[in-house]
């Protein structure tokens, strides 16, 4: 097993040149019984907006600190550590960006035991070793407490996770070998795999200490004067901590290997097989199951090498950086001083969409909201529907009762459209059909103020055109949203020609206000996600009608990492829908999309997946399948995707040449956050530069350097 002690680290110094080093700051605290314990603040100096990184000084001065601490301990001078951190942070992790600049395997592998070799030291004290999660701890910041041996935590801490198979790599320092053996496998498969691939979920305090993580909950008033006092009790022998999962109590014989195969058979169905870093969790998980700690160190040691010197960790800190900082500064967005207040919405339809949309507007903007429709039938079904739903957030124990009653209040229904009047902002989600669009906003500008801003949500017809009937177009922007609402994390916000400054600052203020990002697309067909979504859905139907199975389709355009093959996003878009789609590109552009007769005969016999009363699919529909039959031309996968890549590299290109976008990122950050795109695959345009797409159809590659990792 790896002797860390005789590990030269000094290379690592090298992408320490502008390292914020967190600090280990140590004093002294009396116990009972004349007994004294060290506590250990961490602290990078800087305030919560900055939350301290565990970089390589970092990690060696904690490891120093902790080579101190020992020794007194030794020596009697000290009976117990503490490691906490700075107000409302212990530690959010390794420096992503310093990982990825790591030039070569070996100076991976070092990283890795240098995380090992400093968070380790804290169950080799020689005296009991407690973490006080004070704030948000991930990553490496909940490794640094799962080596100790006790855990509080902060009953207000908002995030604690292991998220690192979101960002293409795996829990390094420890996590996928001491989390298992803390919780039990099941428990520890929501943290290091499931959580992750929810939209990166994160762990409240209190699943904190329901999973086991943490042996006490105090509230924050407090926090550390309680965790001292306990810690305390714990030293003197007063309090005897009891886990829910004692190693010995952890059912290992049958249930783990179970849940690692369900797991499994989980990814496999949800992402593929094309990211690496949730199978490599999988896999020291499984290998957890026994043996000792230093081979489980090991094991995390060279996986973690092969995935930082990889192509899919730095695709991933390419994504987590459009993420983190692109969305936050969107490409051409005016100067937010000019944007419209918006005290009042109004909502131009009240169906499914359009009350999806009522709903998120009255629980982010916390501002009257009223909605119509043709009838009241319909308006009181979608404000029932609203009604519901906060209903629902009010049992998960999402908001309180009288946050409940607030956002019902504001919520109301008229067939009246005078009563949109008052209203600074009016989003239309009614019917996908021009002139249905055009009449609602020239209806309803007749009542509304001059200076009341119109938004459409429509996902494929021109923004321009809608507005052909409005007498001032230049306060009209488009607004997509993606399915589900209060899910998806994109909207695209399209400018017309005519679309004004004050205009286009209201709708980026109004998405910022949702808790949305938003990027800022040319007013063109399918704008970009759908585009992008048109050319494969295109693809795949152009290879069914020369005779390819639906199956042969699905693995061909595995590779791309998606969410869900082709077969799975017709039938959650719809059939019709998916039709409408391809008809639109098409005939915007027919000579580079695909328009195909069988998706209009799938959509006229309403089935492609063959599923049970649950809804979960057992394959194909027979009847469907017989429909598209006929073709005498069948593609090899290979074909498929090479043609699809192309594909989409031609039409990325035609994009960014013709002005859609502003660059490259925004078409990945639209695919990211409007289409599932996983971070492994960095969106869309450095896979097409990796797989030589870009090189094929226009002689260049989208970015330069390509975006590859050290080890390619």
């Amino acid at each position: 097993m790896t002797d860390y002690t005789t590990i030269d680290f000094g290379s690592l110094l090298s992408l320490a040149d502008d390292e914020v080093v967190t600090h280990s700051y140590v004093r002294d605290v009396p116990i009972s019984d004349g007994k004294t314990l060290a506590l250990v603040t961490l602290d990078n100096g800087r305030d919560h907006t900055r939350p301290n990184t565990l970089g390589p000084v970092t990690l060696l001065e904690y490891a120093k600190t902790l080579d101190a601490l020992k020794e007194r301990a030794v020596a009697g001078e000290i009976h117990a550590v503490a490691i906490t951190g700075k107000p409302f942070i212990l530690a959010a992790g390794a420096d992503l960006s310093k990982v990825a600049e790591v030039p070569d395997r070996d100076t991976a592998r070092k990283f890795g035991q240098l995380g090992h070799h400093a968070l380790g030291k804290a169950s080799e004290l020689g005296v009991p070793s407690f973490v006080f999660i004070n704030g948000l701890a991930l990553g490496g910041g909940l490794e640094i407490a799962l080596n100790a041996d006790y855990r509080t935590v902060d009953a207000s801490v908002p995030a604690v996770a292991l998220p690192e198979v979101f960002l293409g790599l795996i829990p390094g320092w420890g996590g996928a070998y001491l989390l298992p053996n803390l919780i039990g496998i099941e428990n520890a498969l929501k943290v290091v795999i499931e959580n992750p691939l929810k939209q990166n979920r994160m762990l409240k305090a209190d699943d904190v200490k329901e999973l086991g993580i943490a042996d006490a909950l105090f509230p924050s008033v407090n926090f550390l004067e309680d965790s001292i006092r306990w810690a305390d009790g714990v030293v003197s022998g007063r309090i005897n901590v009891k886990r829910p999962n004692e190693p010995g109590k952890i059912e290992r014989l049958v249930k783990w290997d179970a849940a690692i195969s369900i797991a499994t058979k989980m990814l496999k169905s949800r992402i593929g097989s094309v990211p690496k870093s949730p199978y490599s969790a999988l896999e020291l998980m499984k290998a957890a199951k026994s043996g000792t700690k230093a081979e489980a160190f090991a094991r995390e040691d060279e996986m973690l090498a092969e995935l930082v010197a990889g192509d899919q960790l730095q695709a991933s800190v390419y994504a987590f950086n459009l993420v983190q900082k692109r969305a936050k500064r969107p490409a051409g967005a005016p100067d937010k001083a000019v944007a419209k207040q918006v005290t009042k919405v109004g909502v131009l339809g009240a169906g499914y969409m359009a009350s999806q949309l009522a709903l998120l507007f009255v629980r982010r903007l916390r501002v009257p909201v009223v909605i119509t429709d043709i009838d009241r039938e319909r308006v009181d079904k979608g404000v029932a529907y609203i009604s519901d739903e906060i209903d629902a957030l009010l049992s998960k124990g999402r908001i309180s009762p009288d946050e409940a009653n607030r956002l019902k209040a504001l919520v109301t229904g008229t067939t009246d459209k005078s009563d949109f009047a008052d209203c600074d902002w009016v989003i239309e989600a009614v019917f996908e059909e021009l002139e249905i669009k055009q009449n609602v906003f020239a209806e309803v500008e007749q009542f509304i103020s001059a200076e009341a801003v119109l938004a459409t949500n429509t996902s494929s017809l021109s923004v321009e055109q809608i507005g052909a009937k409005l007498a001032h177009p230049e306060r009209l922007v488009g607004f997509h949203f993606f399915t589900p609402v209060a899910v998806m994390p994109l909207i695209e916000v399209v400018k017309t020609p005519h679309t004004d400054e004050a205009t286009l600052s209201t709708a980026m203020v109004t998405a910022k206000n949702l808790r949305k990002n938003a990027v800022i697309t040319a007013d063109t067909p399918g704008f970009v996600v759908n585009r992008v979504l048109a050319v494969l859905l295109g693809e795949a139907m152009r290879a069914v009608d020369a005779g390819t199975s639906f199956a042969t389709v699905d693995e061909a355009i595995a590779p791309l990492g998606l969410p869900m093959a082709p077969s799975a996003l017709l039938d959650l878009v719809g059939l019709k829908v998916g039709a409408h789609v391809l008809d639109t590109h098409h005939a915007a552009f027919p000579e580079r999309f695909y328009r195909s007769e069988n998706l209009h005969k799938l959509a006229d016999y309403g089935k492609l997946l063959d599923k049970d009363d649950k809804g979960r699919v057992k394959g194909f529909h027979k009847g469907a399948m017989k429909l598209v039959a006929g073709g005498n031309h069948p593609k090899s996968a290979d074909e498929i995707l090479v043609t699809l890549q192309d594909g989409l590299a031609r039409e990325v290109h035609l994009m960014l040449e013709s002005g859609v976008v502003a660059a490259p990122e925004d078409i990945d950050l639209c695919m990211v956050l409007g289409a599932g795109f996983p971070f492994q695959m960095g969106g869309l345009t450095p896979y097409l530069d990796r797989v030589g797409a870009s090189e094929r159809v226009f002689g260049d590659t989208f970015h330069h350097p390509v975006i590859r990792g050290v080890g390619a």
